[in-house]
């Protein structure tokens, strides 16, 4: 009888909302950290347009602080509070405010309701990527190569549950079990997330949408960011936390 190559079995789990998660759960484990609407977005666009860096923090005063340390002309201070731009800083957290001319070769400190708070909480993680539809590809490829267990991190809404983090999660998730050979075991979020894509995923910017946090978005005059968060792999690069900074990490082979 031949011998069967057994399959590595890789576990994944999901959690919505990072609510409940503390520095010390997350310490040397591996993470993708998911804020559609929209820091994830602006994280890969921003390092896509050639950004140095992105210092994410979980308050404006700690974005004072550390701005107050670097050199002005080549550091900005970015982020929102409900969705529009942080008084004295000098952009909020639309995708389409960080083009080339703006952010080429600086250093962006960030601060956002959800996605940045994530983020920091993950700093002492063995791996930390930052992953929205528009990056999806070498997120998908980091992971699957990766071949290791990894948890799914939603950045969701002031700790509440968002559709469109958790359509994402699930897209990351359906195209791994499509393209790499590993033994995928999902926890049961991991599961409802996979079929949430399977069911919403078909036309992501209708699913934006009609989410809560899009119709806010629009009701508020950023509904064109909907059709930049939506698209999907329009952008390579891959944001991956070393120490306390995101820099693009490495990129799918051509």
């Amino acid at each position: 009888m031949k011998n069967m190559q057994q399959k590595k079995q890789i576990h994944i789990e999901v959690h919505f909302t990072p609510n409940h998660l503390d520095e010390m759960q997350l310490k040397d484990k591996n993470i993708v950290i998911i804020d559609v609407l929209r820091a994830s977005t602006t994280i890969v666009t921003a390092l896509h347009h050639g950004a140095k860096e992105i210092i994410p923090v979980s308050t404006v005063e700690n974005a004072v602080k550390i701005s107050g340390s670097l050199f002005g002309d080549v550091t900005l201070r970015a982020g929102e509070r409900n969705a529009k731009m942080i008084e004295g800083f000098n952009l909020g957290n639309s995708p389409s405010e960080y083009t080339e001319e703006v952010v080429k070769g600086k250093s962006i400190i960030l601060m956002t309701t959800n996605g940045s708070v994530a983020i920091v909480k993950g700093k002492h993680a063995q791996h930390l990527v930052v992953a929205g539809f528009v990056n999806m590809r070498p997120v998908v490829q980091f992971m699957g190569e990766l071949e290791s267990d990894f948890m799914i991190i939603c950045a969701g809404k002031e700790n509440h549950f968002c559709l469109e983090d958790a359509v994402c999660a699930g897209r990351i998730i359906n195209e791994l079990e499509k393209n790499y050979k590993s033994d995928f075991v999902l926890d049961d979020a991991a599961v409802a997330a996979s079929t949430l894509d399977k069911t919403f995923g078909k036309n992501i910017l209708k699913m934006l949408k009609s989410s809560e946090h899009g119709q806010y978005l629009t009701s508020i005059g950023f509904g064109d960011d909907l059709k930049v968060c939506s698209e999907i792999d329009s952008m390579d690069a891959l944001p991956t936390l070393v120490g306390n900074i995101l820099r693009s990490g490495k990129k799918p082979a051509a």
